[in-house]
């Protein structure tokens, strides 16, 4: 990468100010392609067998980082003085004959977990709940109410399992719904039954899950539509209109004489544990260095056919290197602890630079670190989080949640500062994805953090074992995380921190 015009650092940000433009390009042009490529191979070698939470490869990893974080002069940010943080992780297996979801009323069904019915994510579901049924249809507007305004009624949802209708994961109205202190909540998904057939085989055997996840709230399940049609059917409600409702105001039906039971009956086999990596650049404003600003991503893939994750062999290949998901981000984050450790002077806010695991099973190790923080949560500005930036077009990059934060119109104007970098920031364009509540930033967000979240978008190698180091385009990337240092630089020097959009901060956050 050739020099920096002098034209485009004397228009940089003033915020740019406490370093020299001699500084300044001295960090920027360390990020380089070769290095992108070499850490991205490192990374995601064959021999790292695709990085699985937990496996014996993903502390290999976490070695390698924190070495990395040692070298370049961090401070240890993780637990007892060192650069790990470690969370807890339990392997057990569901007692199929005797777990089940139980409906009795004008007509009974039951429907066997690993079969009709699977977990899917929030807590870890006690071993029996009884309560009533109500179904729930809408979309949340702005705020947590209703789309036409109205807002949810907590007593409609409290102590109530609650069944909705997804297409995949959480949704913003079960997300709601869970923050209402519902039971338990049934999502109701149009799934085909092949792939169902594939995703329930993965549950009628071991599992793998992070007990810490309580926090997240109530249990969460999946059925099919055509599992629950016919129940639904004769107490009076149609699926097909009821998707159609989807887009409407948020309705709250009770199910009168419906009553539901749900037994989840687990063998723990042992328990383990998976790290986090942290490290930390002091800032040198004596008042401002106090505050944090956070650059993460996840080192976790899905490892082989055998890790549980979803791996599927193709041909001879059966590691999912995962490339591009995540080491493209993993590599970022310590590019930009590279290129941030060469300042003089530092940066007046201080940096911290996390790769957490778990990401791939259920933001594992960002929900922990969001529960169990090493720096205060309230004192964290904001995540950068970078997650799949190394594949797709060459001069655009998405930054998902521009609009709920003045960080959007931050990196607009970073972005437009340097057109050297021919990297333009584009706001989310995959909204039916629910990209938002899918990575680690999520976890910062939901605890009232402002986040951009960098993504370069899935493609046809997505969770496959084609995701391999060779694809990836390193110097699209690395002219991608000199984007993400320039606008870390301004928003560590910013005289102010950023602010959410309120309307935004209600609906994510809450009141």
């Amino acid at each position: 990468m050739r020099h920096l015009p002098l034209v485009s650092l004397l228009v940089a940000p003033c915020a740019l100010a406490a370093q020299t433009p001699a500084s300044i390009r001295d960090a920027v042009e360390s990020i380089t392609p070769a290095d992108v490529q070499t850490r991205i191979g490192i990374l995601a070698d064959d021999s790292m067998l695709g990085r699985a939470t937990p496996s014996p490869q993903l502390e290999l990893v976490a070695s390698y980082i924190a070495r990395e974080f040692r070298r370049l002069g961090l401070t240890p940010g993780g637990d007892k003085g060192t650069y790990l943080q470690r969370y807890p992780i339990e392997r057990f297996e569901l007692v199929a004959e005797s777990s089940f979801v139980s409906l009795a009323g004008p007509v009974a069904a039951t429907w066997r977990l690993g079969k009709e019915v699977l977990l899917l994510g929030g807590g870890p579901p006690p071993e029996q709940i009884t309560g009533p049924a109500v179904f729930v249809t809408g979309t949340p507007a702005p705020g947590g109410g209703g789309g036409g305004g109205g807002a949810i009624d907590p007593a409609a949802i409290s102590g109530k399992v609650v069944f909705l209708l997804i297409d995949r994961g959480q949704t913003p109205l079960a997300r709601q719904v869970a923050r209402l202190h519902a039971m338990a909540i049934v999502g109701i998904s149009p799934i085909a039954d092949s792939l169902w057939s594939l995703i329930a085989s993965r549950q009628s055997g071991v599992i793998t899950s992070n007990p810490s996840q309580s926090a997240l709230g109530a249990p969460a399940f999946r059925t099919r539509e055509a599992t629950a049609r016919v129940f639904f059917a004769r107490v009076g409600i149609d699926l097909d209109s009821a998707r159609a409702a989807m887009a409407g105001p948020v309705v709250v039906r009770a199910l009168p004489g419906v009553s539901v039971r749900i037994a989840v009956r687990q063998r723990v086999l042992d328990r383990a544990s998976a790290p986090n990596v942290i490290g930390i650049l002091e800032g040198s404003d004596p008042r401002l260095r106090s505050e944090y600003l956070f650059f993460t991503g996840h080192m976790d893939h899905i490892g082989t056919p055998g890790a549980g994750e979803g791996c599927s062999a193709r041909g001879g290949d059966s590691i999912c290197n995962g490339a591009d998901d995540d080491a493209s981000g993993t590599t970022a984050v310590i590019e930009a602890a590279a290129a941030f450790s060469r300042l003089a002077p530092r940066p007046r806010r201080s940096l911290v630079f996390m790769t957490v695991s778990g990401e791939e099973r259920g933001l594992w190790g960002s929900q922990y670190f969001s529960e169990h923080p090493t720096v205060p949560l309230e004192d964290v500005v904001a995540d950068l989080n970078i997650d799949m930036i190394g594949r797709n077009w060459k001069d655009t990059i998405v930054a998902i949640g521009k609009e709920h934060s003045d960080l959007g119109a931050t990196l607009n104007r970073v972005g437009a500062a340097h057109p050297e970098l021919h990297m333009t920031p584009i706001d989310d364009i995959w909204p039916q994805e629910n990209f938002y509540f899918r990575s680690d930033h999520y976890n910062f967000a939901r605890k009232g953090v402002p986040i951009l979240f960098f993504f370069n978008g899935t493609h046809p190698d997505y969770h496959q074992v084609g995701d391999s180091p060779d694809k990836i385009d390193a110097e699209k990337e690395s002219r991608i995380i000199k984007l993400v240092f320039y606008l870390g630089l301004d928003i560590a020097n910013a005289a102010e921190r950023p602010k959410w959009n309120p309307e935004s901060y209600k609906r994510i956050v809450g009141p």
